[in-house]
């Protein structure tokens, strides 16, 4: 199929069009991409998984290697431990074979692998491998007995697919520049002071055409002049029919091949189909799931053909998207429900073949008892939802907000935390204490660790002294006490005022400005000819009025002060009457505090009076304490006489 391709050098984002429509996209993004090569240091060593973490650089994460990817140091001491083979802070030359995912850092190994446009170039390798691409018997042999004969001793190659019908000096010039590229990283290491980056593939045009021309690649557009210059020079001058465009407007390249657009459709789930049905693609965690949906699509004859059509034209589009947005793992797909034996295996032939030409070579493992299909898929880099999406800020990525048990309005999955810590700090209000009894038993039945509230009162016992300034006890009770509720008023109508009552809307959400907090906020509601102040102003005065009832019910307000033991509350006549309170004398002992509690007798009420006991022995009671209660007498049954 003709195809072009659209490099955007200064954004680094490089896409693939099959009639005008984005295939698949290379992003160069990140700290870390595959293939550099760094010379780290190991941090930890994990035997029980045999693997370790290497430093970097660069990267809050270090990178993860396993035993298996350690390439020449576990060739060269056979079948020992990862113990044997790694130490702490010991140098390592690693490449990057995964880039960072999620809470993950990049995967890494110590089989190097080097690419070049006809060859790769594997330092530590062994043989010669020819890519299978290349069908032709003779043009494979012709490249394995070339490669045999210009490999280095104690290294390894593998002939890409470009390579076929390109002549040996082209392939012998590619071989020579990769010897020079290792040449360059040996001797940076022996310099270098790790974590450090040894090399990158910095051209982002010389690594778009290596990775992705092909003879089916009939157009490319870049960003720039000197970016044609660099085409011509690397691709040389057989190119056939190609064409190397220039796009003049740098910034709206992207915009004007609908490489943007094509982002933004494949961040939704949904996939439509040509012939009304769609596609539902669910990303997670551990596996990407997808669901095949008909849809409105009734234009075969029968639902046998129907379901089959229906499910060929979605394997084709899930084989686009999958490469489109570099989704890579397990993918379990959900095609429509066949009944036919035949019609799965049409179905499946038909799914292979449109994911022939996937470079990240994806495998059809199995239809399960069910009827789904499970593939594979290799790791490729970062998915589009990596590179260009992020969790929603109110939703927390979970795609809906929550509504409350008790609350009239939505909440946030975002502001959740907040709430959290608004209960923990209401627990931590009730279970401090208060001074008096009711203080003691709240503090006896809340304390339930060594670092609570109970063991910070003990410490700070001088602020419960007579003789403390009012100020500091003012200030102790105005932390523990919720804060006053924001009044706020709203001008509504009687039909919105229904409309939000039928609804179960909180009014707070038409105030300007917005409150601060709508889970302590007083609403008045402000009719058509009613002024907002005056309404305010009743409002204030049924909290004072409430207030004061509080105060005079629990003494909890600043209206009661307390000076030398004296306390004077308001009269009727609002004038202040003197109340005398013996002092509170408080005894603090240099051992631990501990309250001891008598131990309070039971007695039980007798139902009629008694006669006072007789004087008993002191032994007495204690068998009387210990008496069992008499078994009761079994009724003998009478016989009829």
């Amino acid at each position: 199929m003709p195809q072009q391709i659209v490099i955007a050098e200064q954004l680094r984002i490089a896409a693939v069009l099959s009639d005008e429509r984005v295939d698949e996209l290379i992003v160069a993004q990140g700290r870390h991409q595959i293939g550099d090569v760094y010379l780290g240091t190991v941090e930890n060593v994990l035997p029980g998984i045999d693997a370790a973490f290497v430093n970097i650089g660069e990267s809050e994460k270090n990178g993860f290697i396993h035993i298996t990817d350690l390439g020449p140091l576990r060739l060269r001491k056979g079948g020992a431990g990862i113990t044997e083979l790694l130490e702490p802070r010991q140098k390592v030359l690693v490449q990057v074979m995964k880039e960072p995912t999620g809470t993950k850092g990049p995967r890494l190994t110590g089989n190097l692998s080097l690419p070049g446009r006809f060859l790769v170039l594997q330092p530590h390798g062994q043989g010669v491998n020819v890519s299978r691409r290349i069908a032709a018997e003779s043009e494979r042999n012709r490249l394995r007995a070339l490669a045999v004969l210009i490999k280095p001793p104690g290294t390894g190659l593998l002939v890409r697919t470009e390579a076929d019908g390109v002549s040996e000096e082209q392939i012998i010039d590619d071989l020579e520049s990769l010897l020079r590229q290792w040449e360059a990283i040996q001797q940076a290491a022996e310099t270098a002071q790790p974590p450090v980056l040894l090399n990158r593939d910095e051209d982002f045009i010389h690594r778009v055409l290596r990775d992705l021309y092909s003879t089916d690649v009939l157009r490319v557009v870049v960003d720039s002049q000197d970016a044609v210059g660099r085409v011509n020079s690397f691709l040389g001058p057989d190119q056939g029919n190609l064409i190397v465009e220039h796009h003049e407007d740098a910034s709206e390249i992207l915009e004007h091949y609908k490489v943007n657009a094509a982002i933004r459709d494949a961040l939704k789930p949904r996939v439509d189909l040509p012939s009304g049905g769609y596609v539902i693609i669910e990303p997670t965690e551990a596996l990407t799931v997808v669901d095949v949906n008909s849809g409105s699509f009734t234009r075969s004859a029968n639902a046998r053909e129907t379901v089959l059509w229906t499910n060929c034209e979605a394997a084709t589009e899930i084989a686009r998207q999958l490469k489109l947005r570099n989704i890579g793992g397990v993918v379990i797909i959900d095609f429509i429900d066949m009944e036919s034996r035949r019609d799965q295996l049409m179905l499946l032939e038909h799914f292979t073949q449109a994911m022939r030409d996937d470079q990240a070579r994806p495998q059809i493992a199995q239809i399960t008892e069910l009827g789904l299909v499970e593939l594979t898929r290799k790791r490729q880099g970062q998915n589009i939802y990596e590179l260009f999406g992020r969790a929603c800020p109110s939703c927390g990525g979970l795609g809906h907000v929550v509504t409350l048990p008790g609350k009239d309005s939505l909440q946030p999955l975002a502001s959740l935390p907040g709430l959290v810590r608004s209960v923990a700090s209401a627990r931590a209000e009730v279970v401090s204490p208060s001074g008096g009894e009711s203080g003691g038993r709240r503090r006896r039945r809340g304390g339930r660790g060594g670092g609570g509230p109970d063991s910070a009162d003990l410490g700070n016992a001088d602020q419960d002294l007579p003789g403390s300034s009012q100020s500091q006890a003012m200030s102790a009770g105005s932390e523990n006490r919720r804060q006053d509720p924001e009044l706020v008023a709203v001008s509504m109508d009687p039909d919105q005022e229904l409309v939000f009552g039928w609804l179960g809307l909180n009014p707070a959400l038409l105030a300007d400005p917005a409150p601060q907090d709508l889970d302590n906020v007083m609403v008045r509601v402000v009719r058509p000819g009613e002024d907002a102040e005056a309404v305010l102003e009743v409002a204030r005065q049924e909290m004072a009025a409430s207030g004061g009832r509080r105060r005079r019910r629990g003494g909890r307000g600043s209206g009661n002060s307390n000076v030398n033991g004296v306390s004077s509350a308001e009269g009727a006549d609002g004038g202040s009457i003197p109340v005398e309170i013996t002092p509170l004398e408080v005894t603090i002992e240099e051992a631990p505090a501990l309250v001891e509690l008598p131990p309070y007798p039971l007695q039980e009420a007798p139902a009629e009076p008694e006669p006072a006991p007789e004087p008993e022995p002191a032994a007495e009671p204690e068998a009387v304490a210990t008496q069992e209660e008499p078994p009761r007498r079994r009724r003998r049954r009478s016989s009829a006489g």
